[in-house]
């Protein structure tokens, strides 16, 4: 029986997947035409072989995958609380020195200069009050003040007018320096001249606008401004005229905001009538304060940096003894009239002293005194830095 079965059993093909005993004794024995191949599956086929190794191999460790990096996105904002450049911005400088009159925002006729006493130390600009209405420093229609507060009761310069005042101030800057002549030949200064001091501005119009205008286009600006205007005047712009503080004061921020501007700089703005509102900032004090009265009050002002004061002072005001040594054409300007190759000069440290330092720069422009913003301007002429856009912004703006 033993027998028997033992045949039958033979007998019997292996099934799929099976293996006779000699293959599995001897697992290197060759397949013959009689043995069953194995069946291997689609899955296993993916799998790395188990033939077995004749050498140890080294466990390795397992490294947990690092997924690939991805570059942080940029974050873009309308609105930084970065600093107005500190090039010369003509956007910016074109708003802020922008003449006005009483029947519009812009006045494109210049009346003749009146030949009214000038000083270096003043504001020999006309500035308009809230109410419309032009006052100069030694003007009867300006308030009294004490000469310990911001009283001039008299010009230190008795001899200086409005017509006269940009010719004295040449003649200063070549009497201490010779070689400025040929720059002041072939350029004239017209801020200074009899016709730009004769220029109506308003204080607040001109700040607010210069806020406006930071870190945005000129053209985005000027759109800005006139929807700002459109806020206060309806659908009337031939008689548009721009608010004065105290309907500023009293429009919400939210509403000032459908200008176009962001929450920062409306905030600003509101801010800047509220001061001119309470009588914190007047017309008689940028008019008859010292030049360091009025850059200390102006910059305590959210929204007003050095830069932006700087040049309101000078091309609003009308101010001749202001030197902006952040600006950084007037840096290159400086250093290249002083016969540095600007083009070799790097800045030291990473600071934003480029061409010359400020400790340089003030103890180089000491000698320009009291007439350093006429000076500051040929610089930037001394290395022909554009100036021509600040000389019309397309609104009326005067020629620097």
């Amino acid at each position: 029986m033993s027998l028997r079965r033992s045949a039958r059993t033979a007998s019997i093909p292996l099934k799929s997947g099976m293996t006779t005993g000699a293959s599995i004794s001897n697992p290197k024995r060759p397949l013959t035409p009689d043995d069953e191949p194995l069946t291997v599956s689609k899955r296993s086929k993916r799998r790395p072989s188990r033939k077995p190794s004749t050498t140890t191999a080294e466990p390795t460790s397992f490294k947990v995958p690092v997924p690939p990096s991805r570059p942080k996105r940029k974050h873009t904002s309308t609105e930084t609380d970065q600093p107005p450049p500190l090039t010369h911005t003509p956007s910016l400088v074109g708003l802020i020195s922008a003449p006005t009159c009483s029947a519009g925002d812009i006045d494109n006729a210049t009346p003749p200069p009146p030949s009214r006493p000038a000083d270096p130390h003043i504001s020999n600009a006309t500035l308009v009050t809230p109410g419309g209405t032009p006052a100069t420093a030694y003007f009867s229609d300006v308030p009294e003040f004490s000469p310990s507060q911001f009283g001039l009761k008299v010009p230190t310069h008795p001899s200086s007018t409005a017509s006269n005042l940009l010719s004295q101030a040449c003649a200063h800057l070549i009497s201490v320096e010779p070689k400025l002549a040929p720059l002041i030949r072939k350029h004239t200064c017209h801020i200074f001249s009899p016709s730009g001091l004769a220029e109506k501005i308003d204080p607040f119009r001109s700040l607010a606008s210069g806020i406006m205008a930071q870190q945005v286009s000129g053209a985005a600006a000027k759109s800005i401004k006139n929807k700002f205007i459109g806020l206060f005047n309806g659908d009337d712009p031939p008689q548009s005229k721009f608010p004065t503080p105290a309907q500023v004061v009293a429009t919400d921020i939210s509403r000032l905001r459908l200008a176009g501007l962001s929450q920062r700089k409306a905030e600003y703005i509101h801010g800047l009538a509220e001061k001119f509102a309470t009588g914190e900032l007047s017309t008689s004090m940028l008019l008859r304060a010292s030049d360091k009265e009025v850059i200390e009050k102006l910059i305590a002002v959210r929204g007003l940096g050095k830069w932006s004061v700087e040049m309101f002072a000078c091309f609003g005001l009308k101010r001749m003894d202001v030197f902006s040594t952040g600006d950084l054409g007037v840096q290159r300007g400086m250093a290249a009239f002083m016969g540095k190759d600007v083009s070799k000069l790097k800045a030291k440290g990473g600071g934003k002293w480029k061409y010359m330092s400020e400790k340089d720069m003030l103890e180089g422009s000491e000698k320009y005194r009291p007439y350093r913003s006429l000076f500051m301007w040929y610089m930037w002429r001394a290395e022909d830095v554009d100036v021509s856009a600040v000389e019309g912004n397309g609104e009326g703006a005067s020629s620097v």
